[in-house]
């Protein structure tokens, strides 16, 4: 028999090797939660417990299948015959042998994302009557799965999206949701939601199957429990029902998905619903240094609705305290960043040791600029890169087109955004045109307006109305004006129409942060063959594509696997993973915790978000709040330290101010201050609607 004492530190042990009854375990960052669920699953097999009578469940494959690894070291190939996987996965092979009781064959077909969304777009064409004005199959595809993961009827959630969105009704959403849903039945199939949601109905409808698995199960053992929605704590409270041999392992501080269904009362009632439930708290980091630690407890020490738990160091030594830098802007603090860097570097840390860890993806466009002008070796582990992204890419050939009417590429993407307008139709119109357009041009606006077909001609002259001011607004070196224009008049309309208005959002900001990138460009010293008296402003917007024509380029070998690279990604992201030296931009009001949340009273959810940030540095952490935003007009908006790096007591952090503050005469700082006499307040109201 294994001596388990020997291996896992008490509290760990003693987790590892309770006995039965319900146990919630409490792990903290960094304090071997996975250690200790592998030695649960050892130690229950020695007990004599069947190795399939054991139902191990996670959220993702690799988790499932490095625990089993990491328990058949311990235990031999006994471990390979427990029930583990994904809560999908595991309803799934459930389904897959007793669906008939709820009229599924073994050999049902489970929809993938675009099946659903192909499937719910055929109905849509079927089942109303304007189709044209009705929300995108895939908006109302996100209300049907919303509703299947809160289980909530469908025509709740489609009455919480018609506040943003209009063109239907609850009712008409209901009619499209149950057509789906009896269109799947005809097929046999099932959606990845349904499998929880009919998982979840097989138990508690089915009275066989139910004590059927409650009698076989005899140790439910759940990771990552903070993360469970409603569905997934109740099916494993039935399951776990009989014998009562339920283990929870997670961290409430971790808590960090509730906007995709997370409900972090299911760990905090967890000791309620569950009578003479014991609770053994792992804080022991095996992770990160002192200072570290000592960061995140005060983050966290006047958290509400928790489990108190404390971070204790086992690391030798004293480490170097965190660093807290007091910065002008994003471009002083990518500059820093990359210093920084390349302190790391010097000091025999490797590029792959590094991650920069932002709120949100837009945040971190700054720094991808940054180190692409400076080939910095990188990878975006929290979606494609700046200029990758779609709507990058759409604004890019709209300023395209403005500087080169003899861009082909650029007028075929940006016609492709009109409706009816396709890749041939695209082609056609441009070899009508002469293969030219001027944007600048009355004419050649007239002209294309008349040979658009009839989807496309309502919506042309806003679009004719952005280029017809584009050039005034360049001339007089106002190129996020231009950007403004074409969101206002035009593109934020097609965003949201084809991607909801969430994602909208989130893609505005994205490109509000292009554009106050492009105010503090470099001007170019040649351009498109253009005149040597170009105006700053259209020099500075072709230095501008000139930069990303270049970074572009480098970005093709950007996410080569194994390469060794700096980690560039969300929070959300980065939540398991650890580096030894960690960024964190953006230290500031509105932008961490994000002003949204802020707004829906959601901070709570910010600071363990911020908690998971810090607990990811092993030995160097480094925050920065920046005192201003640039803004797409060129202007300065001021900032405030986060509410979250206010808390921390001066001694706990190494404090420097970098003085870099904007030359009166340097276009790259923002122009001059904060922007043609109008306040920075007054500059943000009036730049953007939202």
């Amino acid at each position: 028999m294994t001596d388990f004492s020997k291996l896992l530190n008490p509290e760990q042990c003693s987790a590892a090797t309770a006995g039965d009854g319900p146990l919630l375990v409490l792990a903290a960052a960094g304090t071997g939660k996975t250690r200790t669920l592998v030695h649960r699953v050892a130690y229950l097999i020695e007990q004599g417990i069947p190795p399939g009578r054991i139902h191990l469940l996670t959220f993702t494959h690799r988790a499932a299948k490095e625990m089993l690894e990491r328990a058949e070291k311990v235990v031999g190939d006994a471990a390979s015959e427990i029930w583990s996987g994904t809560f999908h996965s595991v309803c799934a092979r459930l389904l897959r042998r007793y669906g008939a009781f709820l009229g599924y064959g073994p050999g049902f077909q489970i929809l993938d994302e675009d099946d659903q969304k192909k499937l719910v777009g055929e109905i849509i064409k079927t089942t109303v009557k304007s189709p044209k004005d009705f929300p995108k199959k895939e908006i109302v595809a996100k209300m049907i799965s919303e509703a299947a993961n809160e289980s909530r009827p469908v025509g709740d959630i489609a009455a919480r999206w018609q506040t943003k969105a209009a063109g239907f009704t609850p009712g008409e959403i209901e009619a499209v949701a149950a057509a789906y849903e009896a269109r799947k039945r005809e097929l046999g199939a099932m959606d990845f939601d349904d499998l929880l949601v009919k998982g979840l109905e097989l138990l508690k409808t089915q009275e066989r199957v139910r004590d059927l698995l409650q009698e076989h199960f005899l140790h439910i053992l759940v990771d990552e429990y903070q993360d469970t929605n409603g569905l997934q704590a109740e099916l494993t409270d039935i399951l776990a029902a009989r014998h009562r041999n339920i283990m929870a392992v997670g961290d409430d501080f971790q808590c960090i998905y509730t906007w995709r269904g997370a409900r972090i009362e299911n760990i905090l009632d967890f000791p309620q619903r569950w009578h003479g439930c014991r609770i053994v708290k792992l804080e022991r980091n095996y992770r990160s240094v002192p200072g570290v630690l000592d960061v995140a407890n005060v983050v966290m020490q006047d958290a509400p609705s928790q489990f108190e738990k404390t971070l204790r160091p086992t690391r030798g030594g004293d480490g170097e305290l965190p660093w807290l830098y007091r910065v002008y802007d994003g471009r002083s603090q990518a500059h820093e960043i990359l210093r920084l860097i390349d302190e790391a570097r010097s000091l025999g840390y490797r590029y792959s040791d590094i991650a920069v860890l932002y709120r949100s993806h837009y945040q971190s466009i700054d720094v991808q600029m940054a180190l692409a002008r400076n080939r910095v070796p990188h990878r975006i582990t929290s979606g494609v890169g700046v200029f990758e992204q779609v709507h990058t890419k759409d604004v890019l050939a709209y300023l395209r087109l403005l500087v080169n009417p003899a861009d082909e590429l650029s007028f075929m993407r940006l016609a492709s955004l009109l409706p009816g307008v396709g890749e041939s139709s695209a082609k056609k119109l441009w070899d009508r045109l002469g293969r030219r357009f001027d944007a600048a041009s009355a004419e050649s606006r007239a002209a294309l307006g008349e040979m658009l077909g009839k989807k496309a001609k309502p919506l042309w002259p806003a679009l004719s109305k952005c280029f017809e001011c584009a050039g005034e607004h360049i001339d007089d070196d106002e190129i996020g004006e231009v950007v403004e224009d074409f969101c206002d008049l035009f593109y934020e309309d097609h965003l949201r129409d084809e991607w909801g208005d969430q994602d909208a959002e989130d893609r505005l900001e994205d490109v509000k942060e292009l554009a106050a990138q492009i105010a503090g460009a470099e001007p170019a010293s040649g351009g498109y063959g253009e005149t040597a008296d170009a105006s700053e402003g259209r020099r500075r917007l072709e230095g501008f594509l000139a930069d990303v024509a270049l970074m572009t380029n480098l970005d093709v070998r950007r996410n080569d696997p194994g390469a060794d690279r700096v980690t560039l990604s969300t929070v959300h992201q980065a939540k398991g993973m650890e580096w030894p030296v960690v960024f964190i931009p953006w230290c500031s009001e509105g932008m961490f915790p994000a002003a949204k949340a802020a707004e829906e009273g959601r901070v709570d959810e910010e600071r363990r978000l911020f908690y998971v940030a810090v607990t990811r540095a092993k030995d160097r952490l480094f925050m920065f709040t920046p005192e201003t935003r640039k803004m797409p007009d060129g202007g300065m908006y001021p900032l405030e330290r986060s509410t979250f790096v206010k808390e921390l007591p001066p001694e706990l952090v190494n404090a420097r101010r970098v003085a870099s503050y904007p030359d009166p005469f340097d276009r790259g700082y923002g122009g001059g201050g904060y922007g043609r006499g109008r306040s920075a307040a007054q500059q943000w109201k009036t730049s953007w609607r939202r």
